[in-house]
């Protein structure tokens, strides 16, 4: 969001308890977040579940997570259960979407969001926060592909290399990741950003 923007919204939410997520982010503190659902366009995908972890320093806060599971949505399939293996019988105690999105906001405040293939997330965050509260989210995005991708092409300019995020995983030597669950991409996510910015590369050897 843009400084011009984000002004306009912090001055529209003046007395609520919602500008504040308008103001300036703290420099050291990230959320690494991930959601589920139904669809793989941003502009009809319900939510299933959503998971985050924050990030504060070169820490992530594993103790404290967030996750929440959302009502069965009409469009939960036996398409998006295949992907996802989360079933009607799993959100049979799921929370509404207003709730589940009140919760969140409360979690990641106006950090910045960290994840993998974030902008599909934060796309479908903002549809569900329009709808119950009336303004998108202001939060900042940092695309760990995007970070590997870039720094990969500081060493080998005419590279090209699998994004995955098992193939990334794999290469920065992240152990146990498994992936198709909320909480476990996110903090995948979280792991991969601190390796990519306070850690070591690892030497990239390309596959035949």
């Amino acid at each position: 969001m843009n400084p011009i923007r984000r002004y306009w919204w912090h001055y529209k939410l003046k007395g609520t308890t919602y500008a504040p997520l308008f103001a300036r982010a703290r420099c050291n503190e990230f959320v690494s977040l991930d959601c589920e659902t139904t669809s793989l366009d941003p502009n009809v995908a319900e939510i299933v579940t959503i998971a985050a972890t924050k990030i504060i320093g070169n820490r992530i806060i594993t103790s404290a997570p967030f996750e929440v599971h959302l009502r069965a949505p009409q469009s939960l399939d036996e398409n998006s259960v295949k992907i996802h293996h989360i079933t009607h019988h799993d959100l049979k105690h799921g929370i509404s979407e207003q709730q589940a999105i009140t919760s969140l906001i409360n979690f990641i405040g106006n950090r910045p969001l960290v994840g993998y293939h974030i902008r599909y997330d934060k796309k479908i965050l903002d549809r569900v926060t329009k709808k119950h509260l009336g303004f998108p989210l202001p939060n900042a995005l940092i695309e760990v592909s995007q970070l590997y991708n870039d720094k990969l092409l500081r060493m080998l300019p005419n590279g090209y290399f699998d994004l995955s995020l098992e193939a990334i995983c794999r290469h920065l030597e992240i152990p146990a990741y498994n992936k198709h669950d909320a909480l476990n991409d996110a903090k995948a996510a979280a792991l991969v950003y601190l390796k990519l910015t306070k850690g070591t590369m690892p030497p990239f050897i390309p596959q035949n």
